[in-house]
């Protein structure tokens, strides 16, 4: 199975429990970012919603896994994180449900990502919620980008994978 076709074949959980196959990205270019709305970084949803409302139309994806693996900062369930979401960013690209993204249940999205695309000196591990990983439109992971990169920052690399350069 080539990588390309390894990511398509992922499968996570919206939300509301509902199946969000992977296939459905086959094409577009995808931004994984793992979330949390009582994180320093949360602000940065303002951004994502902000790429998301620029690039859609040209092909960008963007998905949210909520993650509590962080000082628990996304303590809520479901409805609370989809409100919270809304309420406050009018996020309007798909939100996950919670979501492991180390460990021993960690979500096979994650493990997939991490093997794809190491971060800082090789570590594999997810370090913080905000990480990203920018995935290009044949499914190769092409980018990973530590809480600290802004979306604003990412604005001209997701330029450069929607145009097709690497």
């Amino acid at each position: 199975m080539s990588a390309s076709s390894k990511f398509y074949s992922l499968v996570a959980k919206d939300l509301k429990g509902n199946e969000f196959p992977f296939s459905q990205l086959q094409g577009k270019v995808v931004l994984v970012v793992n979330v949390a709305s009582k994180c320093g970084f949360t602000p940065q949803y303002k951004g994502l919603e902000e790429l998301n409302k620029k690039y859609s139309s040209e092909g960008l994806q963007i998905i949210g896994f909520p993650c509590n693996q962080f000082g628990s900062q996304e303590p809520g369930g479901s409805e609370e994180i989809g409100q919270f979401c809304s309420r406050n960013y009018g996020v309007s690209f798909p939100i996950m449900e919670k979501t492991d993204v180390n460990g021993a249940n960690e979500s096979p999205v994650y493990g997939y990502l991490k093997s794809e695309k190491s971060g800082l000196l090789g570590i594999k591990s997810i370090k913080w919620n905000f990480e990203k990983f920018l995935v290009d439109r044949q499914g190769n992971v092409v980018d990973r980008f530590s809480s600290l990169t802004t979306p604003e920052s990412m604005q001209k690399r997701i330029e450069e994978v929607l145009a097709g350069s690497k």
